[in-house]
């Protein structure tokens, strides 16, 4: 018998800079209940799906962005959301901008989140963004800024998974998608779907020779993540020109053979669907990715350990 999970990647176009949260809750909301209209069990939203992508804005205090943080996941303004998920019976996962309590220091912290949420409501997990990218300093120099590093800590947390819909599933976030370390940590925990959500820039300043790339970086690294750890990818993007920024969409569903199963074909609001069969991780995970009979950690180890180039 296999186990059948009906997925959903709810893309988002732009958000604007002053659209209240309530407006944009009801645009997640409906695309919920496209969702449901099509079977899904379980609804993918972007990286930082609440706000616009405030980070391309320096402030010269650090706080000064925290208006679009969130200080309880759900709060009054996504609260509807939770309770529409449990009316519909579909899960979801969405990405947003965390401010936690003060510690036992008084301090807060910031981080790119993403909350895991079952079907009847309840919160599974919640990840928080492990490869921040971007820069620290303002540099006015640019078109716009990319100051992730500014706004957001590092997570401490490492790549959980959870056993809920019926598999093990996994989060990541945008630049999490690019590093091999992301899927394979979820890998050897036996992940079987990875929900990523992103914001992509087109524009990449440090080295614009790469703009040309990003649709096809964005697909490459999450088909060989899915393909080397026999997993599901669901990547789904906030896409179109936000702010006069036009950022990346191009939403997709992977299947664990590493093909696109499903993709968006617009840059807005859009709902892509598939039907994942779990048990087909199996056929990679048993057989050619069998990491128990085939990895070797001690080879990498002794690798690792040594210091310096080898000389032939």
């Amino acid at each position: 018998m296999t186990r059948e999970l009906r997925i959903g990647a709810a893309q988002l176009g732009p958000i604007g800079k002053d659209e209240p949260r309530a407006v944009v809750v009801e645009r997640l909301i409906a695309l919920l209940r496209q969702g449901a209209d099509a079977g899904c069990e379980l609804v993918a939203f972007p990286e930082l799906a609440l706000t616009t992508f405030f980070p391309r804005w320096y402030t010269q205090d650090v706080a000064g962005h925290d208006h679009y943080f969130e200080k309880a996941m759900p709060g009054p303004d996504t609260q509807p959301l939770f309770d529409e998920a449990a009316r519909l019976g579909v899960g979801f996962s969405l990405g947003y901008a965390e401010l936690t309590e003060p510690d036992a220091c008084g301090d807060q912290h910031r981080y790119n989140a993403t909350v895991l949420v079952e079907r009847d409501g309840s919160v599974v997990g919640k990840f928080r963004k492990v490869h921040i990218p971007g820069h620290e300093a303002d540099e006015p120099s640019r078109p716009f800024q990319h100051l992730e590093r500014r706004y957001f800590e590092e997570s401490p947390d490492g790549f959980p998974v959870w056993r809920c819909f019926g598999g093990i599933v996994g989060l990541a976030t945008c630049n999490d998608r690019r590093w091999p370390e992301t899927y394979r940590e979820m890998g050897l925990q036996g992940v079987e779907l990875i929900l990523i959500g992103y914001n992509t820039p087109i524009h990449y300043a440090p080295d614009p020779s790469q703009n040309e790339l990003q649709g096809f970086h964005n697909h490459l690294t999450m088909q060989a993540g899915a393909y080397q750890n026999g997993t599901w990818v669901v990547g789904v993007a906030k896409g179109g020109t936000e702010e006069g920024v036009e950022s990346l969409a191009e939403s997709c569903i992977i299947a664990p053979s590493g093909q696109i199963v499903a993709q968006a074909v617009t840059t807005g609001d859009e709902l892509i669907t598939a039907t994942a069969d779990l048990d087909w991780c199996k056929q990679y995970k048993e057989t050619l990715f069998d990491f128990a009979r085939y990895r070797r950690p001690d080879v990498y180890q002794r690798i690792t350990s040594q210091k310096g180039v080898i000389e032939p």
